[in-house]
Protein backbone atom coordinates (compact mmCIF):
# COMPACT_ATOMS: atom_id res chain seq x y z
CA UNK A 1 0.00 0.00 0.00
CA UNK A 2 1.10 3.57 -0.63
CA UNK A 3 -0.42 6.43 1.31
CA UNK A 4 0.41 9.79 -0.26
CA UNK A 5 -0.44 13.26 0.99
CA UNK A 6 0.67 15.52 -1.84
CA UNK A 7 3.30 14.03 -4.10
CA UNK A 8 4.17 15.76 -7.34
CA UNK A 9 4.34 13.99 -10.67
CA UNK A 10 2.55 11.08 -12.31
CA UNK A 11 1.19 8.32 -10.07
CA UNK A 12 1.82 5.65 -12.71
CA UNK A 13 4.65 3.76 -10.95
CA UNK A 14 2.40 2.98 -8.01
CA UNK A 15 0.14 0.84 -10.20
CA UNK A 16 2.95 -1.71 -10.28
CA UNK A 17 3.62 -1.58 -6.53
CA UNK A 18 0.33 -1.77 -4.70
CA UNK A 19 -2.99 -3.53 -4.42
CA UNK A 20 -4.45 -0.36 -2.95
CA UNK A 21 -3.46 3.28 -2.76
CA UNK A 22 -4.91 6.00 -0.53
CA UNK A 23 -4.42 9.61 -1.62
CA UNK A 24 -5.14 12.41 0.83
CA UNK A 25 -5.74 15.35 -1.47
CA UNK A 26 -8.36 17.08 -3.57
CA UNK A 27 -9.75 14.74 -6.23
CA UNK A 28 -9.18 17.05 -9.18
CA UNK A 29 -5.48 17.40 -8.30
CA UNK A 30 -5.01 13.66 -7.91
CA UNK A 31 -6.82 12.89 -11.17
CA UNK A 32 -4.58 15.24 -13.14
CA UNK A 33 -1.61 13.12 -12.06
CA UNK A 34 -3.07 9.82 -13.27
CA UNK A 35 -2.40 8.57 -16.78
CA UNK A 36 -5.18 7.95 -19.31
CA UNK A 37 -7.44 4.86 -19.34
CA UNK A 38 -6.19 3.22 -16.13
CA UNK A 39 -9.46 2.10 -14.48
CA UNK A 40 -12.05 -0.52 -15.39
CA UNK A 41 -14.45 0.88 -12.80
CA UNK A 42 -14.92 4.27 -11.21
CA UNK A 43 -17.47 4.06 -8.43
CA UNK A 44 -18.27 6.75 -5.89
CA UNK A 45 -20.83 8.87 -4.12
CA UNK A 46 -19.89 12.54 -4.62
CA UNK A 47 -20.81 15.32 -2.17
CA UNK A 48 -24.48 16.27 -2.54
CA UNK A 49 -24.02 20.01 -1.86
CA UNK A 50 -26.05 19.79 1.34
CA UNK A 51 -23.50 21.47 3.63
CA UNK A 52 -21.82 18.47 5.26
CA UNK A 53 -18.57 19.08 7.11
CA UNK A 54 -16.46 18.14 4.08
CA UNK A 55 -18.17 20.54 1.62
CA UNK A 56 -19.22 24.17 1.27
CA UNK A 57 -22.81 24.57 0.18
CA UNK A 58 -23.16 26.68 -2.97
CA UNK A 59 -25.63 27.28 -5.75
CA UNK A 60 -26.70 24.19 -7.66
CA UNK A 61 -25.22 25.72 -10.82
CA UNK A 62 -21.79 26.31 -9.26
CA UNK A 63 -21.81 22.88 -7.65
CA UNK A 64 -22.47 21.15 -10.97
CA UNK A 65 -19.78 23.20 -12.73
CA UNK A 66 -17.22 21.94 -10.21
CA UNK A 67 -18.40 18.35 -10.60
CA UNK A 68 -18.23 18.62 -14.38
CA UNK A 69 -14.50 19.37 -14.17
CA UNK A 70 -13.98 16.25 -12.07
CA UNK A 71 -16.11 14.10 -14.40
CA UNK A 72 -14.04 15.30 -17.37
CA UNK A 73 -10.94 13.87 -15.69
CA UNK A 74 -12.76 10.66 -14.71
CA UNK A 75 -13.75 9.99 -18.30
CA UNK A 76 -10.14 10.48 -19.34
CA UNK A 77 -8.77 7.91 -16.86
CA UNK A 78 -11.55 5.37 -17.58
CA UNK A 79 -10.50 2.39 -19.71
CA UNK A 80 -12.27 1.75 -23.04
CA UNK A 81 -14.08 -1.24 -21.47
CA UNK A 82 -14.71 0.57 -18.23
CA UNK A 83 -17.77 1.76 -16.31
CA UNK A 84 -18.65 4.67 -14.05
CA UNK A 85 -21.14 4.08 -11.23
CA UNK A 86 -22.29 7.42 -9.81
CA UNK A 87 -24.38 7.08 -6.63
CA UNK A 88 -26.39 10.18 -5.71
CA UNK A 89 -29.44 11.29 -3.77
CA UNK A 90 -31.29 14.60 -3.81
CA UNK A 91 -30.22 18.17 -3.18
CA UNK A 92 -32.90 20.00 -1.20
CA UNK A 93 -33.09 23.80 -1.07
CA UNK A 94 -35.85 25.64 0.83
CA UNK A 95 -38.00 22.54 0.72
CA UNK A 96 -37.61 22.07 -3.05
CA UNK A 97 -36.10 18.78 -4.23
CA UNK A 98 -33.48 18.71 -6.99
CA UNK A 99 -32.92 15.06 -8.09
CA UNK A 100 -29.18 15.04 -8.73
CA UNK A 101 -29.21 12.05 -11.06
CA UNK A 102 -31.24 14.07 -13.58
CA UNK A 103 -28.67 16.87 -13.57
CA UNK A 104 -25.73 14.47 -13.70
CA UNK A 105 -27.18 12.55 -16.64
CA UNK A 106 -26.80 15.60 -18.87
CA UNK A 107 -23.20 16.12 -17.77
CA UNK A 108 -22.17 12.54 -18.52
CA UNK A 109 -23.88 12.70 -21.91
CA UNK A 110 -21.76 15.75 -22.78
CA UNK A 111 -18.77 13.40 -22.59
CA UNK A 112 -20.50 10.82 -24.83
CA UNK A 113 -20.97 8.21 -22.13
CA UNK A 114 -23.88 5.78 -22.44
CA UNK A 115 -26.29 5.06 -19.61
CA UNK A 116 -26.77 1.31 -19.10
CA UNK A 117 -28.91 1.34 -15.96
CA UNK A 118 -30.42 3.71 -13.45
CA UNK A 119 -30.32 1.52 -10.36
CA UNK A 120 -32.46 2.20 -7.32
CA UNK A 121 -30.99 1.71 -3.84
CA UNK A 122 -33.80 1.57 -1.30
CA UNK A 123 -33.22 1.78 2.43
CA UNK A 124 -35.56 1.80 5.40
CA UNK A 125 -34.23 4.54 7.65
CA UNK A 126 -33.49 8.25 7.40
CA UNK A 127 -34.82 11.66 8.31
CA UNK A 128 -38.59 11.97 8.54
CA UNK A 129 -39.91 14.78 6.36
CA UNK A 130 -42.83 16.89 7.59
CA UNK A 131 -43.86 18.72 4.39
CA UNK A 132 -43.24 15.97 1.82
CA UNK A 133 -42.91 12.19 1.75
CA UNK A 134 -39.79 10.91 3.50
CA UNK A 135 -36.96 10.05 1.10
CA UNK A 136 -35.92 6.41 1.25
CA UNK A 137 -33.91 5.79 -1.90
CA UNK A 138 -30.89 6.93 -3.87
CA UNK A 139 -29.83 6.13 -7.41
CA UNK A 140 -26.76 4.69 -9.08
CA UNK A 141 -26.17 5.84 -12.64
CA UNK A 142 -24.15 3.22 -14.54
CA UNK A 143 -22.39 4.65 -17.60
CA UNK A 144 -19.97 3.05 -20.03
CA UNK A 145 -17.48 4.58 -22.41
CA UNK A 146 -18.16 2.19 -25.30
CA UNK A 147 -20.53 -0.57 -26.35
CA UNK A 148 -17.92 -3.24 -25.58
CA UNK A 149 -17.63 -3.14 -21.79
CA UNK A 150 -16.98 -5.59 -18.96
CA UNK A 151 -20.18 -7.21 -17.73
CA UNK A 152 -19.93 -10.47 -15.80
CA UNK A 153 -23.60 -11.40 -15.57
CA UNK A 154 -22.95 -14.92 -14.27
CA UNK A 155 -21.20 -13.49 -11.19
CA UNK A 156 -24.33 -11.64 -10.06
CA UNK A 157 -27.23 -13.82 -11.23
CA UNK A 158 -30.06 -14.41 -8.76
CA UNK A 159 -32.07 -17.63 -8.29
CA UNK A 160 -34.87 -18.09 -10.82
CA UNK A 161 -38.42 -17.82 -9.55
CA UNK A 162 -39.51 -20.75 -11.76
CA UNK A 163 -36.39 -22.88 -12.40
CA UNK A 164 -38.51 -25.72 -13.77
CA UNK A 165 -40.26 -23.62 -16.42
CA UNK A 166 -40.04 -25.04 -19.97
CA UNK A 167 -40.70 -23.75 -23.48
CA UNK A 168 -44.26 -24.64 -24.46
CA UNK A 169 -43.86 -24.26 -28.22
CA UNK A 170 -41.34 -23.74 -31.00
CA UNK A 171 -38.09 -25.59 -31.70
CA UNK A 172 -37.19 -25.67 -27.98
CA UNK A 173 -40.56 -27.04 -26.85
CA UNK A 174 -40.15 -29.09 -23.68
CA UNK A 175 -36.66 -27.76 -22.93
CA UNK A 176 -35.91 -25.68 -19.85
CA UNK A 177 -36.40 -21.99 -20.68
CA UNK A 178 -34.25 -20.43 -17.96
CA UNK A 179 -30.55 -20.32 -17.25
CA UNK A 180 -29.45 -22.96 -14.70
CA UNK A 181 -27.16 -20.35 -13.13
CA UNK A 182 -30.14 -18.10 -12.37
CA UNK A 183 -31.73 -15.00 -13.85
CA UNK A 184 -30.50 -11.51 -14.53
CA UNK A 185 -31.36 -9.19 -11.61
CA UNK A 186 -33.40 -6.13 -12.49
CA UNK A 187 -32.31 -2.53 -11.94
CA UNK A 188 -34.24 -2.32 -8.65
CA UNK A 189 -32.80 -4.82 -6.17
CA UNK A 190 -33.61 -6.04 -2.68
CA UNK A 191 -30.99 -7.90 -0.66
CA UNK A 192 -33.03 -9.20 2.25
CA UNK A 193 -33.19 -13.01 2.46
CA UNK A 194 -30.49 -15.12 0.87
CA UNK A 195 -27.85 -13.72 -1.41
CA UNK A 196 -29.40 -11.50 -4.11
CA UNK A 197 -32.73 -13.34 -4.37
CA UNK A 198 -34.99 -10.33 -4.57
CA UNK A 199 -34.95 -7.53 -7.11
CA UNK A 200 -34.76 -4.34 -5.08
CA UNK A 201 -31.53 -3.00 -3.62
CA UNK A 202 -32.97 -2.83 -0.10
CA UNK A 203 -29.55 -2.63 1.53
CA UNK A 204 -29.64 -0.90 4.93
CA UNK A 205 -27.89 2.44 4.99
CA UNK A 206 -25.07 2.91 7.48
CA UNK A 207 -26.76 4.38 10.54
CA UNK A 208 -26.11 4.05 14.29
CA UNK A 209 -26.63 0.28 14.64
CA UNK A 210 -24.93 -0.75 11.40
CA UNK A 211 -21.78 -2.79 12.16
CA UNK A 212 -19.73 -0.74 9.68
CA UNK A 213 -20.65 2.67 11.14
CA UNK A 214 -17.83 5.22 11.57
CA UNK A 215 -17.96 8.96 12.21
CA UNK A 216 -18.46 9.74 8.51
CA UNK A 217 -21.96 11.31 8.15
CA UNK A 218 -22.73 9.85 4.70
CA UNK A 219 -20.98 6.49 4.70
CA UNK A 220 -22.29 3.91 2.26
CA UNK A 221 -22.21 0.16 2.97
CA UNK A 222 -19.60 -2.20 1.57
CA UNK A 223 -22.22 -4.54 0.14
CA UNK A 224 -23.60 -1.72 -2.02
CA UNK A 225 -20.30 -1.66 -3.91
CA UNK A 226 -19.75 -5.39 -4.21
CA UNK A 227 -22.27 -6.25 -6.92
CA UNK A 228 -20.92 -3.45 -9.11
CA UNK A 229 -17.38 -4.69 -8.62
CA UNK A 230 -18.28 -8.31 -9.38
CA UNK A 231 -20.31 -7.43 -12.47
CA UNK A 232 -18.20 -4.64 -13.96
CA UNK A 233 -14.58 -5.62 -13.30
CA UNK A 234 -12.30 -8.62 -13.56
CA UNK A 235 -9.81 -9.98 -11.07
CA UNK A 236 -6.81 -7.64 -10.84
CA UNK A 237 -8.74 -4.78 -12.48
CA UNK A 238 -8.03 -1.30 -11.13
CA UNK A 239 -10.91 0.57 -9.46
CA UNK A 240 -11.07 4.25 -8.48
CA UNK A 241 -13.15 6.02 -5.85
CA UNK A 242 -12.47 9.78 -6.12
CA UNK A 243 -14.50 10.55 -2.96
CA UNK A 244 -13.58 7.48 -0.93
CA UNK A 245 -14.47 8.75 2.56
CA UNK A 246 -13.72 6.00 5.07
CA UNK A 247 -12.82 3.44 2.42
CA UNK A 248 -15.90 1.26 1.77
CA UNK A 249 -14.99 0.94 -1.92
CA UNK A 250 -11.39 0.11 -1.08
CA UNK A 251 -12.44 -2.70 1.25
CA UNK A 252 -15.02 -4.06 -1.22
CA UNK A 253 -12.31 -4.13 -3.91
CA UNK A 254 -9.77 -5.92 -1.69
CA UNK A 255 -12.45 -8.38 -0.58
CA UNK A 256 -12.92 -9.37 -4.23
CA UNK A 257 -9.27 -9.45 -5.36
CA UNK A 258 -9.24 -6.14 -7.20
CA UNK A 259 -6.76 -3.24 -7.09
CA UNK A 260 -8.04 0.14 -6.01
CA UNK A 261 -7.20 3.81 -5.49
CA UNK A 262 -9.18 5.85 -2.98
CA UNK A 263 -8.95 9.65 -2.87
CA UNK A 264 -10.29 11.98 -0.20
CA UNK A 265 -9.22 15.45 0.88
CA UNK A 266 -10.17 14.90 4.54
CA UNK A 267 -7.21 13.40 6.41
CA UNK A 268 -9.35 12.11 9.27
CA UNK A 269 -11.35 9.98 6.83
CA UNK A 270 -8.22 8.67 5.15
CA UNK A 271 -6.90 7.74 8.59
CA UNK A 272 -10.12 5.87 9.38
CA UNK A 273 -10.00 4.15 5.98
CA UNK A 274 -6.43 3.03 6.62
CA UNK A 275 -7.36 1.63 10.02
CA UNK A 276 -10.38 -0.19 8.57
CA UNK A 277 -8.16 -1.73 5.88
CA UNK A 278 -5.72 -2.93 8.54
CA UNK A 279 -8.63 -4.45 10.47
CA UNK A 280 -9.82 -6.16 7.29
CA UNK A 281 -6.36 -7.62 6.72
CA UNK A 282 -6.32 -8.87 10.33
CA UNK A 283 -9.79 -10.37 9.90
CA UNK A 284 -11.29 -8.18 12.64
CA UNK A 285 -13.25 -5.65 10.56
CA UNK A 286 -17.01 -5.81 11.11
CA UNK A 287 -18.70 -6.17 7.71
CA UNK A 288 -22.40 -6.72 7.21
CA UNK A 289 -22.72 -10.00 5.22
CA UNK A 290 -24.63 -9.86 1.93
CA UNK A 291 -26.66 -12.89 3.05
CA UNK A 292 -27.79 -11.32 6.35
CA UNK A 293 -31.51 -10.50 6.41
CA UNK A 294 -32.62 -6.98 7.32
CA UNK A 295 -33.76 -6.93 10.93
CA UNK A 296 -37.48 -6.90 11.62
CA UNK A 297 -38.73 -6.82 15.22
CA UNK A 298 -40.98 -9.75 16.23
CA UNK A 299 -44.70 -8.89 16.19
CA UNK A 300 -45.00 -9.06 19.97
CA UNK A 301 -42.05 -6.79 20.73
CA UNK A 302 -42.57 -3.36 22.26
CA UNK A 303 -41.01 -1.76 19.18
CA UNK A 304 -43.64 -3.33 16.90
CA UNK A 305 -46.64 -2.73 19.19
CA UNK A 306 -48.57 0.54 19.30
CA UNK A 307 -48.18 2.14 22.76
CA UNK A 308 -51.37 2.48 24.79
CA UNK A 309 -51.11 6.27 24.82
CA UNK A 310 -51.07 6.29 21.01
CA UNK A 311 -54.18 4.13 20.87
CA UNK A 312 -55.96 6.40 23.36
CA UNK A 313 -55.00 9.46 21.31
CA UNK A 314 -56.29 7.88 18.08
CA UNK A 315 -59.58 6.86 19.70
CA UNK A 316 -60.19 10.44 20.81
CA UNK A 317 -59.91 11.76 17.26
Amino acid sequence: MSEISKREGIIGDLFNESQYILLCEDSINALKRIEDEKFDLIITSPPYNVGKEYEVKQSIEKYLETQKEIIKQLVRVLSPRGSICWEVGNYVDSGEVFPLDIFYYNIFKQFNLKLRNRIIWRFGHGLHASKRFSGRYETILWFTKNDKYIFNLDDVRVPSKYPGKRHFKGPNKGKLSGNPKGKNPSDVWEIIIKDWEQEIWDIPNVKANHPEKTEHPCQYPIELVERCILALTEKNSWILDPFCGVGSTVIAALKNNRNVIGVDKEKKYIDIALERIKEYERGTLKIRPITKPIYSPPPNSKLATYPQEWLERVNKV
